[in-house]
């Protein structure tokens, strides 16, 4: 066991605090990597905030972990010492049902390990990247390309493959027009994405505030959802949309903007059930659905395809005592487009 520096979260409503936190010995397959960056995604905010379920406090979140690999176990064959590496939202699965076997791990029919807040093999509660070490089987760790810097690499392992899944999943490339809604932090990874396989990219956004950075991104139009003409000029036009927000929208209006056959994939997960008009689906063939994260192979690819492509997020390096603050921004959308947290104080 190690002891190791962090920031935690003690109850729903207190501030983040540092403290200190136990990692495990290097097993014989276990990578232990000294954390860098990691990246603050809303998901870390729901979570400490209870907001998803039960907490097991203190918790240490974060789950967009790059790093540098300074021991390994006795039977590690996929990483040495000095290796640049992450770490994404799951540390482990069952490794034995047919999700698993497939490479999507995320859907593991026992569950996955989530990287924080869940039970790890030895029964103890995962701790996630807010932290100055972290130790993982090898086969939950990837590779991150020379071509990405490190801080720039953490969005990507949760971010990053959140919008990558459902682009390649459902085949965008050349010829298809996609549309994000939301330019945040999925949002504007799923443009830079889309765009670099090809696609034509609209952004639907509440309004046209962040309209030139849209367009700077590489989408080729920017419409504001608060304008109803919005869904009158654009019904029928799209194959695939993203939904990136996590806010309760009125899916008939949206569902209207696909062309026959096309999709409306749920990234994002609204505190409130979704309602839906049958017919805003049979009239078009249209098809709503979800998409969680990706697995390791994927996640893999998408790390190799953003080093080919020069795909790699906007982002706002911050010390690790300024957590609570970036919450609060994130809360407001007072952040372009992602928080990640230097943690060389924290090593």
């Amino acid at each position: 066991m190690s002891t190791v520096s962090a920031i935690a979260a003690t109850s729903p409503t207190d501030p983040l605090t540092r403290t200190t936190i136990t990692r495990r010995p290097t097993g014989a397959h276990d990578v232990r990597l000294d954390i860098h960056y990691v990246g603050i995604c809303h998901s870390d905010i729901h979570t400490v905030r209870a907001e998803w379920g039960e907490v097991a406090y203190p918790l240490v979140p974060g789950h967009e972990i790059a790093g540098v690999v300074t021991e390994i176990g006795s039977e590690v064959t996929k990483f040495k010492v000095g290796d640049r590496v992450g770490v994404g939202c799951f540390v482990d699965s069952c490794r034995e049902c047919a999700q698993c076997r497939a490479g999507e791990e995320q859907y593991c029919a026992a569950g996955m390990v989530a990287t924080y807040n869940a039970v790890d093999r030895d029964g103890t509660t995962t701790q996630g990247g807010y932290s100055g070490a972290i130790v993982v089987d090898e086969n939950y760790v990837l590779r991150i390309p020379d071509a990405i810097p490190l801080d720039k690499a953490a969005p990507l392992l949760c971010a990053g493959v959140t919008t990558f899944s459902p682009l390649r999943h459902w085949k965008a490339g050349e010829g298809t027009r996609v549309a994000v809604i939301g330019l945040g932090g999925l949002g504007h990874l799923a443009v830079k994405l889309a765009v670099a396989m090809g696609a034509e990219v609209t952004v639907l956004s509440q309004s046209l505030k962040k309209m030139e950075d849209g367009l700077r991104l590489g989408a080729s139009d920017y419409r504001a959802t608060s304008d109803r003409e919005t869904f009158k000029a654009l019904r029928g036009r799209f194959d695939l949309i993203l939904n990136t927000v996590s806010a309760n929208l009125d899916l008939d209006q949206y569902l209207g903007l696909l062309d026959i056959d096309g999709t409306l994939v749920e990234l994002g997960m609204p505190e409130h059930p979704m309602s839906v008009a049958a017919g805003a689906l049979i009239r078009g063939r249209r098809n709503l659905t979800g998409s969680l994260i990706g697995g390791i192979a994927e996640t893999q690819e998408m790390l190799d395809f953003c080093a080919e492509h020069d795909v790699t997020p906007e982002i706002e390096v911050i010390e690790p005592d300024y957590v609570n603050e970036a919450y609060d921004r994130v809360l407001a959308s007072d952040v372009r487009y992602r928080f990640v947290i230097d943690t060389s104080s924290l090593r």
